[in-house]
């Protein structure tokens, strides 16, 4: 056997690495100068996706608080990437070797198998984690694709089997397999689909062509204890991440295999008490939205935010049931008045979250992805609104709350208004909760992502989401700010990762040696 300080992570579907950062930030227990876990490769096929992972990965190649000044001056943008891999050559190598573009299913599984060897290289404490794309099992997935014949054979449905080869072919000692909770429901040809994953986990080689080794896994769940059999209820599998010190409401399936001839079964998460988003996002600057579609200026969307006062039902507050809105409209407007300008970015770094210590980095000198999007004037009005509405009434607003001056000119807002369509089209995340679930959608809408603060009329912004899902403020998000907000959505949360490889080290450590 060869004992080496850390233990390699083997990481497909790896996304811009939040469960390898997970892994990966995790320092040993007897030596908080030297990580526990070392990300041997991480694959994955979305361009952007990749090239944050790369920086990650360059950013792993140096010792706990270790990474060089210049990796601090590219996230200022004093450096470019390339000065800054030119300058620390052998890391940038590192970095490109374990942080692999390549799309699983269509490589050669050959190529594929030869170059996750290469990574172990020979270590027989290792970990296998990742997780297949998840729009074929998501529930929104299937709902777009009802009635597609060719439904049935996507190869989504079937991607998870390139993970299935990697695990009949090297055997790891342990593995986690993450994935959406819509697993539960997903069939195939009548089948559940949870069933024949389960199924194929615990033999592998069974369900690999060509490779059945005999090697089989007893598999386990996070929040249940237990060894899982197939007649388990599938939903023990299930990790709501709100109770693990998450400032989300985020429900994902985590299956846990270990190999059959070690007799250890894994602990389960510790349950915390939960974190709300306004702990999670409160200390990040006060920004405004920005405007679409019109002059984009402190000015006139000053002027937006004034044009309030004279909607109907501000004017009307008193005595059509919405005084307590109108009172705290005006209160925001003062407040607003007698405001400094605000920008509709700002890099201004400092933390004072109470999840401060997971999040902080001393040596940042500017926060990044910090930026509010454009908004039309309508839209900025009904943040206003909705915020108010949520901060006076503890939840966010339904269309039918909405004053009909602020509805918008959609044509399902009459079934929205009945609550059979979209009925909270415009979702608040509320202050004092986890937030709801960070999903990709988050690229396309900002509907469903309003701050909880009517001062700044505007969705979350990239780096907010990122705090949502744990990403620590030093984590750079390559490519345009769409493709940001895909990665973070994407994500597993990288603190609930760090608290599931502390449950992995335990198993590895305990391993007994050859």
């Amino acid at each position: 056997m060869k004992n080496k300080a850390t233990y390699p992570v083997v990481d497909l579907f790896a996304g811009p690495g939040g469960l390898g950062e997970g892994f990966a930030s995790m320092t040993c227990p007897s030596a908080s100068s030297r990580y526990a876990f070392r990300t041997a490769i991480s694959v994955e096929k979305e361009e952007y996706a990749h090239t944050t992972l790369k920086l990650r990965h360059f950013f792993r190649e140096f010792a706990p608080n270790r990474a060089p000044d210049e990796y601090y001056d590219y996230l200022a943008g004093s450096i470019s990437r390339d000065d800054l891999f030119d300058t620390y050559a052998a890391q940038a190598a590192a970095a490109d070797k374990s942080a692999w573009k390549c799309t699983l299913g269509e490589e050669p599984h050959n190529n594929v198998k030869k170059r996750i060897a290469s990574s172990i290289n020979g270590h027989d404490r290792w970990v296998l984690v990742g997780g297949p794309p998840c729009q074929a099992y998501s529930l929104v997935g299937r709902s777009r694709m009802k009635g597609n014949p060719e439904f049935e054979s996507d190869p989504r449905h079937f991607l998870y089997r390139e993970y299935l080869r990697t695990i009949a072919d090297h055997k790891p000692p342990v593995f986690v397999m993450e994935n959406v909770k819509g697993l539960l429901s997903a069939k195939i040809q009548d089948e559940h689909v949870i069933n024949l994953i389960l199924r194929d986990l615990g033999e592998p080689g069974k369900a690999a062509p060509g490779r059945n080794t005999g090697v089989t896994y007893n598999l386990c769940s996070l929040s249940d204890r237990g060894l899982k059999g197939l007649d388990t209820d599938p939903g023990s599998f299930v990790v709501q991440a709100e109770d693990y010190g998450i400032p989300q409401a985020r429900h994902r399936i985590f299956i846990v295999g270990v190999r059959s001839d070690i007799d250890i079964q894994p602990q389960v998460l510790s349950k915390t008490s939960s974190v709300s988003v306004r702990a999670a996002i409160s200390d990040l600057p006060v920004i405004r939205s920005g405007l679409s579609k019109s002059e984009d200026s402190y000015d006139a969307w000053r002027g937006i935010i004034a044009d309030i006062m004279h909607q109907p039902w501000y004017l009307k507050g008193k005595t059509n049931g919405m005084a307590v809105l109108a009172e705290e409209a005006e209160k925001t407007l003062q407040l607003l008045n007698s405001h400094r300008l605000m920008e509709k970015s700002s890099t201004k770094y400092r933390v004072r979250s109470s999840v401060a210590k997971w999040f902080r980095d001393d040596r940042l000198k500017v926060l990044s992805s910090h930026e509010s999007r454009s908004h039309m004037n309508s839209d900025v009005q009904r943040y206003f609104y909705a915020a108010l509405y949520a901060s006076v009434n503890g939840v966010s607003p339904k269309l039918v709350d909405f004053p009909i001056s602020l509805l918008p000119q959609h044509k399902n807002v009459k079934l929205g208004m009945k609550g059979k369509m979209f009925s909270d089209r415009f979702r608040v995340q509320l202050p004092n909760t986890p937030a709801t679930t960070i999903t990709s959608h988050i690229s396309r809408d900002g509907h469903y992502f309003i701050h909880y603060d009517p001062m700044q009329c505007r969705s979350l912004t990239v780096r907010e989401a990122a705090r949502l899902q744990t990403f620590p403020d030093n984590y750079k998000f390559e490519g345009p700010r769409t493709a940001q907000y895909q990665q973070v959505g994407n994500a597993v949360p990288p603190l609930l990762a760090n608290q599931i490889a502390e449950i992995i080290y335990e198993i590895l450590r305990g391993i007994r040696q050859a």
